[in-house]
């Protein structure tokens, strides 16, 4: 069920009902400003979208396969990602004045909390330097893509940030060349023979982000 709470003073909200690409995108960009001039306060937001494709900022057209959904540019970093049904996404929208001033920290603190909550499940998944993004052994023992990172920062104020493939329709990857890595597959919890509703992925993630602000801020 959908639903707002607060954590630290940092509205969490969760959208059970899928919220179109655009609609939250538009939601972002006013609540990045909002949070900028100080009339608004900080966003964990969790959803999921409607099938689209996104491009952000290092997006190749080569790197389009197939445009079978809405291609949306995004603003963000990175190239071309999938959302859909069955994907959960998050939305953090920080300001980095209050949480160390380190856009690098930030975006490693976002992989950490992703890697540990897929932990909880039983799933081993890590970050790798020069590829983009959270990986795990796939049911095949291939190394795949479980999940996506990618952020935009405007004057210190974060917005996007991660997404995990819980049960999506992985055909739909095929459309693109995600994060323009081409040498990897794209896997999911449920291929991994594990089933998880998203309300229960949410409340992982809620019990490690205390965890999450502390690393922001002393870097561990």
């Amino acid at each position: 069920m959908s639903g707002i709470h607060s954590f630290d003073g940092i509205e969490w909200r969760v959208s059970a009902a899928p919220v179109p690409y655009r609609e939250a995108l538009a939601e972002q960009e006013a609540r990045n400003a909002a949070i900028r001039e100080g009339t608004a306060g900080e966003l964990a937001w969790m959803l999921e979208h409607p099938p689209v494709y996104t491009a952000g900022t290092s997006a190749k057209p080569a790197d389009l396969n197939d445009p079978r959904f809405d291609v949306v540019d995004t603003g963000r970093g990175g190239k071309y990602t999938y959302h859909g049904p069955g994907q959960r996404v998050g939305y953090i929208l920080l300001d980095l004045t209050r949480h160390g001033r380190d856009v690098r920290r930030f975006v490693h603190a976002l992989e950490d909390w992703v890697i540990e909550t897929l932990g909880d499940f039983g799933v081993e998944s890590w970050s790798v330097c020069d590829r983009v993004g959270i990986w795990c052994r796939d049911a095949d023992g291939r190394e795949a893509k479980i999940g996506a990172i990618g952020v935009r920062v405007r004057r210190w104020v974060t917005m996007h940030g991660f997404s995990v493939n819980l049960d999506p329709d992985l055909t739909h990857f095929d459309g693109i060349v995600p994060c323009g890595i081409s040498e990897f597959g794209v896997t999911s919890l449920s291929r991994l023979g594990i089933t998880l509703a998203p309300e229960e992925w949410d409340r992982a993630m809620q019990a490690r982000f205390g965890a999450f602000l502390a690393r922001l801020s002393d870097g561990d």
